[in-house]
């Protein structure tokens, strides 16, 4: 064979190389684009199963809105008027999670109920309940989770008359008297509101409970780094309210 003939087989052999490398590069990379696009529609579908609807899409609301419901809700209990709970067949919905649209830091009086007082259905309320309605460290981190987690729009906190561990502070720092047991805790939460609504000249023990719940509110208020910014943003409402025992009536404190 002649060396042209040669020559011009050896640049036939280097043109079909290239090419096929060429088309084999080409292929690699349609793979991992394809590769990529296929990544990128699972992230989006896994995405898309997170943002699931809540159980309770009615409790879904602004925080306006929410204070509506629970001041709606009270006096339909007042009137003795209150509605038909489903609870058997809400029960499946809330196994999947809950989106309570108020959170309600009450008191622990027996006689004080959040659920009834304002007529609500499971899944409706997240209650965190303590006698004097104070909000301590291990409130405030439950009220965090109700909001951060569960998108909770307002927060209530909720006094009432005739607080028996309102008047044992009261009687507490009158007398200069240690409570037995862990009562002296109550009665440092407590003993603020009291000392602040001393010399109003009303009732001692109505004028305390009041300013407890007023104090409360404010605490929370500014409680960072979670529950700060969403008032800030006006996501979040919290407002106060005393109940009342011989109605059943839930009146605003301003």
């Amino acid at each position: 064979m002649c060396l042209v003939c040669d020559a011009e087989n050896a640049a036939r052999l280097a043109s079909r190389r290239g090419f096929f490398k060429t088309v084999g590069g080409a292929g690699a990379g349609l793979a991992l684009v394809g590769s990529g696009l296929a990544l990128q529609a699972a992230a989006s579908s896994a995405f898309a199963k997170s943002k699931k609807a809540p159980p309770k899409p009615q409790n879904v609301v602004s925080p306006d809105e929410a204070l509506k419901l629970l001041m709606a809700g009270n006096a339909r209990y007042v009137e003795g008027v209150a509605k038909r709970h489903d609870f058997r067949h809400e029960r499946e919905p809330l196994t999947k999670g809950q989106n309570p649209y108020a959170a309600i830091l009450s008191c622990a009086d027996s006689r004080i109920a959040p659920e009834y007082a304002f007529d609500t259905a499971r899944g409706d309320l997240f209650v965190c309940r303590v006698a004097g309605n104070f909000a301590n460290d291990d409130m405030i981190a439950s009220l965090e989770y109700a909001v951060s987690v569960l998108n909770t729009p307002l927060i209530m906190v909720l006094g009432h008359e005739a607080c028996g561990a309102v008047d044992a502070t009261i009687k507490s720092l009158k007398d200069n008297k240690t409570l037995p047991g862990h009562l002296p805790s109550l009665v440092e939460a407590i003993a603020p509101a009291v000392k602040a609504s001393e010399g109003k000249g009303g009732d001692a023990l109505a004028d305390a409970i009041r300013q407890n719940v007023i104090l409360n509110v404010e605490k929370l208020k500014g409680a960072g780094p979670i529950i700060k910014p969403q008032v800030s943003d006006r996501k979040l409402r919290i407002v106060g309210a005393t109940y009342k025992l011989k109605d059943g009536r839930v009146e605003l404190v301003s």
